[in-house]
């Protein structure tokens, strides 16, 4: 079995691959304090809920953006998995060549995600990454990443919104029935909702206009299916592609 980990600032993915397929994953809160132990025990009582065994796992892989935080999961992988974790950074095999001007400064979920996108579908391609930031990263169709572009994530967005409004409540992330809303709790949701998916739909068509061609554009993350269901411009959800994307670059490193 292969544990595969991506953390990043909100919440840890993890996922378990047995012969090239996921049997479970989870999502956890990022703790960046959360001990070794903390970490490690949680991750036992997972594989057991799951009718897993924790010594089963043959392999570890890990991305990771938040730097205190990676050496906490590599601990965890050699403590409680008894196993040296491949940790993806800028000498991994990855199948595609970065043309970023310093290739060090893009994350590695993005990278794991273009990745994934281009051994999946072997073609150009936008992908969209809704997580604690928005991300678009540009696939090109010889395997190339382009480069790409960070805006707020709905989540940042919404607590900036929240916090800095003394009468404005918490309000559940949901699509509300219309862009005008008659209470204040639906016109929230309606600028978050509406307006978020304009901004995704502005940038995707921008981008399209740089790269040209005919890119697929690809939205994954926590939020990609609420977005996605009302944007005009992404084509297919992809829920597991960053999972998928730590499965293949391990395959290329084993």
């Amino acid at each position: 079995m292969l544990l595969a980990i991506d953390a990043g600032n909100s919440n840890i993915l993890a996922g378990v691959f047995k012969d090239d397929r996921l049997v479970c994953d989870w999502r956890l809160l990022t703790e960046a304090r959360k001990t070794v132990d903390e970490y490690g025990i949680m991750f036992q009582n997972l594989y057991r809920s799951a009718h897993l065994a924790p010594e089963e796992t043959e392999a570890v892989i890990i991305a990771c953006v938040i730097p205190p935080l990676l050496g906490t999961l590599e601990e965890i992988s050699r403590k409680y998995f008894h196993l040296d974790p491949l940790v993806v950074d800028a000498g991994v095999k990855t199948g595609i060549t970065v043309l970023y001007d310093n290739p060090r400064e893009v994350g590695a979920d993005r990278i794991v995600n273009a990745a994934a996108g281009y051994e999946k579908y072997r073609k150009s391609l936008i992908i969209i990454d809704l997580g604690t930031a928005t991300t678009f990263d540009c696939i090109s169709e010889r395997g190339e990443y382009l480069g790409g572009a960070i805006a707020p994530g709905i989540m940042i967005s919404s607590e900036a919104l929240f916090n800095k409004t003394s009468k404005l409540p918490r309000v559940e992330l949901v699509k509300p029935e219309t862009v005008i809303g008659k209470n204040t709790v639906s016109s929230m949701q309606a600028g978050i909702i509406y307006g978020y998916t304009g901004l995704i739909d502005g940038m995707v068509k921008r981008i399209k206009k740089e790269m040209g061609g005919n890119p697929l554009v690809i939205a994954t993350g926590g939020l990609a299916q609420l977005i996605a269901s009302e944007s005009e411009t992404i084509e297919t959800v992809d829920t597991y592609l960053t999972l998928e994307g730590l499965r293949i670059i391990y395959r290329k490193n084993r």
